[in-house]
C-alpha cells in the first residue's frame, strides 16, 4: 500500500477565486484525476493523497499559482493541460522533462492583443513549437485536428508581422472545391460565393485587427482573402500568406501555390489530414507535400494532437475519440492485410 503523503500550499484569497474554478470545479477536477483530497483551511491548502499524486497535485498548483500572480486568468483547459502534462511524464519534449513551469514559460510568449485588449499566446507546449517554428522558418505547415488554434495563431501572426511592418501585406487562402459545381446555383458573383468558405478568416482578422481596421487595409489592398484559384499566375513578394485548409488542395494546386512565394515573404500552411472534402479518388496536395519537402531546410513540419486542443473540454474528447477510432481501424486493416498476404 502506497505511504499516505500531505502537501501545503498558502495562497492569497484572490489566487484561491481563479484557482478553485466555479463551485470548485477546477480542484474536483485535480482530486479525481490524481485521486488526492485538497483541504482548504483559511488560505493554506492541504493536499492529501499517495507521494506520487500529491506530489503531482501539488506541481500543478504551484503552476496554477503563479498563471493566478501573471494576471491570467485561470480556464478550465489550463486545468485540464496542466494534469495532461503531469501525468505523462515525458511531457512530450525532453527539453521540458525537468521543467517544472511549462505553463509559465508558454504563458509569457504573448504574440499579440485583440482589439479588445486580450492577449493571444500559445496555451500548449505543441501551440508554442508551432509559434517557435513560424518564427523561424520560412514556410510552415501546421497540421492537426480541429480547435488546435492552427489558423487562429497563424493569423495572429500574420497581423503582427503587417503591424510591425516585416511585410507589406496579408494574403489569406483557402480552396473553394465547391465553387465551380454547387455554389453555381447560388445568386450573387464568385466573392459572394466563395466567402463562406472564407469566413472564419475574416472572424479572425475581426477579433485581432478590428472591423474598421481591416476594411481600412483591405480597401488599399493590403490585406486579401481570396480563394486559392486567384493565386495562379502571381508571385507574392514581401507577403505573409496563409494557406487554410490544405488538405482539400490537389497536387497541381499545392505545388501552383507553393511555387508563388517571392522575396521577403513568409508562408503558413494549415490543414486537417482527417477532414478531407476531396473526392475518394484525389490525392490530397497536403500528403503529398509531407513526403516531398519533409528533408528541405526552412521548411517546418508542426503537428498539433488532441492535447492540443483549445476549445471547450468536450471538443478534446471527440477529437481524442476520432484519433482511437481510425487507429484501431488502421490496425485492423493492417492484420487483415497480413492475414491476406499469409493466405498467399
Amino acid at each position: 500500500m502506497s505511504e499516505i503523503t500531505e502537501r501545503r500550499l498558502s495562497l492569497s484569497a484572490e489566487d484561491e477565486r481563479n484557482i478553485f474554478g466555479e463551485n470548485d470545479n477546477y480542484i474536483r477536477k485535480i482530486e479525481k484525476s490524481l485521486h488526492v483530497e485538497i483541504i482548504d483551511r483559511n488560505g493554506e491548502l492541504r493536499i492529501i493523497g499517495d507521494k506520487e499524486g500529491a506530489n503531482k497535485a501539488s506541481g500543478i498548483l504551484r503552476e496554477l499559482v503563479q498563471l493566478s500572480r501573471r494576471g491570467s486568468s485561470i480556464e478550465e483547459q489550463s486545468v485540464d493541460y496542466a494534469i495532461s502534462l503531469k501525468e505523462d511524464d515525458s511531457k512530450e519534449d525532453p527539453s521540458y522533462k525537468n521543467n517544472d513551469n511549462i505553463l509559465v514559460d508558454i504563458d509569457r510568449d504573448v504574440i499579440c492583443h485583440t482589439i479588445s485588449g486580450k492577449p493571444i499566446k500559445p496555451k500548449t507546449l505543441g501551440q508554442k513549437k508551432y509559434i517557435d517554428a513560424i518564427r523561424n522558418k520560412m514556410i510552415v505547415f501546421g497540421l492537426g485536428p480541429a480547435g488546435t488554434g492552427k489558423t487562429y495563431l497563424a493569423m495572429a501572426m500574420a497581423i503582427t508581422a503587417f503591424q510591425r511592418e516585416e511585410v507589406s501585406r496579408i494574403i489569406l487562402t483557402r480552396p473553394a472545391i465547391e465553387a465551380g459545381e454547387k455554389l453555381g446555383f447560388l445568386p450573387g458573383d464568385l466573392q459572394s460565393k466563395v466567402d463562406p468558405y472564407l469566413r472564419p478568416l475574416y472572424d479572425a482578422l475581426y477579433q485581432i485587427m478590428g472591423t474598421e481596421n481591416f476594411i481600412k487595409n483591405m480597401e488599399k489592398g493590403l490585406i486579401e482573402v481570396a480563394p486559392l484559384a486567384y493565386m495562379r499566375g502571381r508571385t507574392l513578394d514581401n507577403a505573409f500568406i496563409i494557406l487554410d485548409e490544405a488538405q482539400n488542395t490537389t497536387p497541381a494546386q499545392m505545388k501552383m501555390f507553393l511555387t508563388r512565394i517571392g522575396f521577403g515573404s513568409k508562408v503558413i500552411i494549415t490543414g486537417d489530414a482527417t477532414q478531407k472534402d476531396l473526392s475518394p479518388d484525389v490525392k490530397s496536395g497536403l500528403d503529398i507535400a509531407q513526403s516531398v519537402l519533409k528533408n528541405i531546410d526552412d521548411i517546418g513540419f508542426c503537428t498539433l494532437t488532441s492535447n492540443d486542443v483549445v476549445r471547450h473540454p468536450l471538443v478534446q474528447k471527440i477529437v481524442k475519440a476520432y484519433e482511437d477510432y481510425e487507429k484501431k481501424a488502421a490496425n485492423k486493416q493492417k492484420t487483415k492485410n497480413i492475414k491476406k498476404l499469409e493466405r498467399h
